[in-house]
């Protein structure tokens, strides 16, 4: 029924100014406004998929993440994000360690965890080459 449906993700912000300067000067990707009833803002990923970005007044952060980059070079990312002013998550707990450069190198994927301007959270996760 729904195998043919060009689904999309979306999720909310508090300022959609912010998110949009954010989206397209920090992160450089594709955000354009679209203006229905209300401004939201449509990412287009590679590969044709899109997230919608949409306000609402009484926004609650996501307290998962909500957007995953894939990159070859995470070490690279990381440090070109950094210069752009992007803010990377720290933690040091028993289940979750990231080192100096922000990134978690454990069991699971090489990871680095940063938020939007209205608190989701985000990634860049390592893939192979």
């Amino acid at each position: 029924m729904l195998k043919d449906s060009k689904a999309f993700s979306s999720f909310s912000v508090d300022d959609i100014e912010k998110a949009e300067k954010f989206y397209k000067d920090s992160l450089g990707l594709d955000a354009t406004k679209e203006h229905e009833t209300i401004d939201m803002l449509r990412l287009r990923l590679v590969g044709g998929g899109t997230v919608l970005i949409y306000p609402k007044q009484n926004h609650e952060p996501a307290t998962y993440t909500v957007l995953n980059f894939p990159v070859k070079d995470i070490e690279t990312t990381v440090s070109e994000l950094k210069a752009k002013g992007v803010k990377f998550e720290s933690y040091d707990s028993e289940y979750l360690k990231t080192d100096e450069d922000n990134i978690s190198r454990g069991d699971g994927p090489t990871i680095a965890w940063f938020k939007d301007p209205a608190g989701n959270f985000l990634s860049v996760i390592e893939v192979g080459p």
